[in-house]
């Protein structure tokens, strides 16, 4: 395995395929090294060397299926690109396992916790849990260190064979610098290789590693390895600290103690057998499918407005309806790693289990998972070891077949490009993603906070409507807007981020009442005191809590001047990937553009199907992970 992070020539048994991730990792070069959140077709042609022709069919063809959004000439990641490195995280399982003790960790030690592994001649973060700070110490999930310069680099290495060490000398000499690594800075001149050797001796002797100041001035660190079932080291446990607050010896002597207490029951969690979807009579491979077509027909629905059923080819109905310009072989290639992972499962298509209670659809989950090699021990990031030193789990062709909907040979040949370029592993008959899918825009994305997912969102629906959009939340007995965009009308409604109005008087205010549970909303109404602010205000307060229950059984809610004269908005909730309220999304219009009954059939529609995008987004950003930094709802 070539430890280099310099993505390998684009040729090979699927050229769609191929050209479709190099536009995708140049995408995500973009974004990471220069912060860049939309680019140019012509940046993508010098950065992949390929063709602006096919360029722009790869562009084409991942707007259809929701990984970029277009703005004009301006070309973005969108969340559900996401999709891609939530399977290998639900095929890895350290999310659902670790989470938790790396949360209790961080409240416990008050510094942030992550868990790495390793990729090659790096480190990618998959856990992070931090402690928000002025100054804020973390890496995002996804991100991609040098092993030399991090303390789980040198735990890795501990194991590495000699055509490892050989590959990792390679590629220090081709990039001295590390300027290949976004998440890192670059080094000021080329460090010797001698230093990094005899941490690694020390690590594999102390069975622990640390970073002084490693990655930057500043920056401390402490890691232990995990092992799974047969004493490999699979992953680690990262405690990250500021030389403000410990120095590396302080900080070792404050961590070692609790993480060597939480050792055994993370190797425990990680060997654990996950439940089975036998008790429930439905194979994990159906599950996988599902989940994998649910996924595959949001897509399509997003190109054309069609479904699809369980086992047709969506990307082939897609092309029928598309024409030339979709790369049907690219589209399904993606199926095929999303379907490594049961990532619908994971995250981007939380419907697959509509219709079975909340615990048979966590069981259909993990047993999805389970499919993908989430069962027994790990190894690379992998959980799955067999009996007898194998690794176990994976899918099998036949299984990705079943779940994609592709035909053997097709989705044989997506596999083994996804093998020849490092994005899965083989393993008998057994398929598994391996941490580099996280390379395909996880890290920039991750860092996006609910306002940002849903902008995007609300910019579409006022080019929609042509009317204002705004998100706000409950906050005491006010509404607080976190979000909004204005149209552009000689008169419009002018209202800023951070704006408060009673909530007993508008209709966000309304729709987040209604999302209360009984006992909170009745308590809530109980305080009120509500004021005419026009004649047309409802201050009744019996009548208050039947308008709030009529939009909760309803599902939106209209206010027409109650506010302000001439004043209407329509509201809708936003959910959470657990059904709470979380926030609310309106559209105001002046009252005089129209009767109270037009404008809710001109606007709800719109309403609803942006609130459903936001929705499906929130699912895929949140599936192994917090929300990034910025406004955080439903806490």
């Amino acid at each position: 395995m070539s430890f280099s992070p310099v993505p390998p020539p684009v040729n090979g048994p699927v050229g769609p395929l191929e050209r479709g991730l190099a536009v995708l990792r140049e995408l995500t070069r973009l974004a990471a090294h220069e912060g860049r959140t939309t680019v140019r077709p012509g940046d993508l042609v010098r950065g992949t060397g390929l063709a602006r022709s096919v360029v722009d069919r790869v562009v084409g063809t991942l707007e259809q299926l929701g990984y970029v959004t277009l703005d004009g000439r301006d070309i973005g990641p969108a969340v559900r690109l996401m999709e891609l490195g939530n399977a290998y995280l639900a095929a890895s399982g350290l999310p659902a396992a670790l989470g938790p003790f790396a949360e209790r960790l961080a409240d416990g030690l008050d510094e942030s916790v992550s868990v790495a592994v390793p990729d090659g001649g790096g480190v990618r973060f998959v856990v992070q849990v931090t402690r928000r700070r002025t100054m804020s110490l973390a890496f995002r999930i996804g991100d991609l260190l040098p092993a030399e310069r991090c303390s789980p680099g040198a735990l890795f290495a501990a194991e590495w064979s000699g055509a490892d060490w050989a590959a990792w000398r390679a590629r220090r000499a081709e990039d001295p610098l590390d300027t290949s690594f976004p998440a890192v800075p670059a080094r000021h001149r080329p460090a010797s290789g001698e230093d990094f050797e005899a941490r690694v001796k020390e690590a594999a002797r102390d069975g622990w590693a640390i970073d002084d100041q490693l990655i930057e001035p500043g920056l401390v660190a402490v890691s232990v390895p995990v092992r799974d079932a047969s004493g490999r080291i699979v992953c680690a446990v990262n405690v990250v600290s500021h030389t403000s607050r410990h120095d590396v010896d302080s900080l070792r002597a404050a961590v070692l103690g609790p993480l060597g207490a939480e050792l055994p029951a993370m190797e425990a969690a990680l060997t654990a057998r996950r439940p089975r979807l036998a008790a429930l009579g439905v194979s994990a491979a159906s599950a996988a499918s599902a989940a994998s077509a649910a996924s595959a027909a949001s897509a399509v629905s997003v190109a054309g407005d069609s479904g699809t059923a369980v086992g047709e080819d969506p990307a082939r109905m897609a092309k029928r309806e598309l024409g030339a310009g979709y790369l049907q072989s690219l589209a399904r290639g993606l199926a095929v790693l999303r379907a490594l992972g049961g990532a619908a499962l994971g995250g981007a298509a939380p419907g697959a289990a509509q219709g079975v209670g909340q615990g048979e659809a966590r069981a259909v989950e993990d047993a999805a998972r389970g499919a993908s090699g989430a069962t027994g021990g790990m190894t690379y990031g992998l959980v799955g070891a067999a009996p007898g030193g194998g690794r176990g789990g994976g899918m099998t062709l036949s299984a990705v077949a079943e779940a994609t909907g592709l035909a053997r040979a097709t989705a044989r040949r997506s596999l083994l490009t996804l093998v020849e370029l490092g994005y899965a592993e083989a393993d008998g008959r057994a398929f598994r993603p391996l941490p580099r899918v996280l390379e395909l825009g996880y890290a920039p994305l991750a860092e996006l906070g609910f306002t940002d997912i849903a902008q995007p969102h609300m910019r579409e629906l006022v080019r929609t409507v042509h009317e204002s959009a705004s998100l706000a939340v409950l906050d005491g007995g006010d509404i607080r807007y976190i979000a909004r965009v204005p149209t552009v009308r000689i008169m419009s409604v002018n209202i800023t981020i951070g704006t408060r109005f009673p909530a007993y008087a508008t209709s966000m205010g309304r729709v987040l009442l209604a999302g209360l549970d009984a006992d909170a909303r009745a308590a809530h109404l109980a305080g009120v005191r509500p004021e005419p602010l026009t004649r047309h205000t409802v201050t009744d307060v019996a009548e208050l809590a039947r308008v709030v229950e009529r939009a909760g059984a309803e599902g939106y809610a209209l206010v027409d001047q109650e506010l302000e004269e001439g004043l209407r908005s329509l509201a809708v909730p936003v959910r959470d990937v657990r059904g709470r309220v979380v926030a609310a999304l309106n559209v105001a219009t002046h009252a005089g553009r129209g009767t109270a009954e037009s404008a809710r059939g001109e606007l709800l529609p719109a309403l609803r199907a942006t609130a459903a995008r936001i929705e499906a987004d929130l699912a895929t950003a949140s599936a192994h992970h917090a929300l990034g930094a910025g406004e955080r709802v439903g806490a």
